[in-house]
């Protein structure tokens, strides 16, 4: 009998993430490490954290785990492995080295749906060059499953949020709404053709763009998760004090993804994530209803975005596109700080 993860889970995937608003409320009552060598820590809301072992050489760490957003176990560990190794690629690093996270009910599936998901983040994993070398189990009553992820970066060339500067363009390296086309799969309104796209792309690694990345020098960038297009930018824009409008109707999207938003398929992430960003936008020219909550939709494994000086941003751009990343797209340029961190232009 095949397994169908889906039965376990009310909202897989970033979706399942606890709103950001809460998520700041919590994380306030953490004090920060008083230490030279930690470069990059919990202020700024970063995708990793990163230590300093010498001038050479800093680590970066970062942990992710999510229950399933798919039926398929072993497609559902590669997911979960490209999304915890991409945190590792937003910040500029090599990923090395990973433990596995995992919970289930062991009493509820077969071991065998269990040793298919360990499986997909071990051929993921061992795709991105990432060696798993332990790991941590729970029974759960909701299986989840995700990684802790170790990689190098070298301490003059850490790629954070905080490296947007005014003058940059925004590019984005992959389509945007799996958190809709998702919730549509389960509803049964999803295409087969619409959902197998969004699970590509999510399998699809960060690397080659981190590579690209790197060649021409870039210092900052973000990947889109649970937070969506227009809550990672904002934490991009507060971390580097500056503003960033977005023109919407650049936005690349997903193959269904209009469609199924026209219909009112749009998860309850997109309205906690609209809930924590909105008194920090400006709606510009009046984005529709649809458009404006598809860019607060909740992204698992999604792209990067890249702020990049506008000199290098057409040789970036073409050099994304030539390495199969066909949707990478200019979608926004960085301004001194304005009124409002996020301008969303409809």
């Amino acid at each position: 009998m095949k397994t169908d993860l889906l039965q376990f889970v009310d909202s897989g995937g970033c979706s399942s993430k606890i709103s950001p608003k809460k998520l700041e409320e919590i994380i306030k009552f953490l004090p920060v490490p008083d230490d030279p060598d930690i470069l990059v820590n919990i202020e700024t809301h970063d995708d990793a954290g990163v230590y300093r072992i010498n001038d050479e050489l800093a680590l970066v760490f970062t942990t992710d785990f999510f229950p399933p957003l798919c039926s398929d176990p072993y497609e559902f560990g590669q997911i979960a492995a490209a999304n915890s190794i991409s945190d590792i690629y937003a910040m500029g690093g090599d990923p090395v080295l990973a433990l596995n996270l995992m919970m289930f009910p062991s009493d509820k599936l077969p071991m065998d749906a269990y040793a298919a998901i360990l499986k997909g983040g071990y051929d993921k994993a061992s795709e991105a060059g990432v060696r798993i070398i332990g790991g941590h189990t729970i029974d759960d009553p909701v299986p989840k499953y995700g990684m802790a992820v170790i990689g190098y970066v070298h301490p003059g060339k850490i790629v954070t949020n905080a490296g947007a500067k005014p003058g940059d363009l925004v590019i984005i390296t992959k389509p945007v709404g799996t958190g809709i086309i998702l919730a549509g799969l389960k509803l049964g309104i999803a295409s087969a053709s619409e959902a197998a796209n969004a699970m590509e792309s999510m399998k699809d690694l960060n690397g080659k763009a981190t590579l690209i990345m790197k060649k021409y020098d870039i210092r900052g960038a973000t990947d889109i998760t649970g937070y969506g297009l227009s809550g990672h930018l904002l934490k991009m824009a507060k971390a580097s004090n500056v503003s960033i409008s977005v023109d919407l109707k650049r936005v690349p999207l997903f193959p269904g993804v209009r469609r199924l938003a026209e219909t009112g398929c749009i998860p309850g992430a997109s309205f906690r994530n609209l809930d924590y960003a909105e008194n920090d936008i400006l709606f510009d020219n009046e984005p529709d209803y649809d458009m404006k909550m598809i860019a607060f939709d909740a992204q698992t494994s999604g792209g990067l975005v890249i702020s990049v000086p506008e000199e290098k941003s057409e040789k970036l751009l073409g050099d994304l596109l030539a390495s199969g990343l066909p949707y990478s797209s200019v979608i926004g340029r960085v301004s001194e700080k304005k009124s409002k961190y996020l301008i969303l232009q409809g």
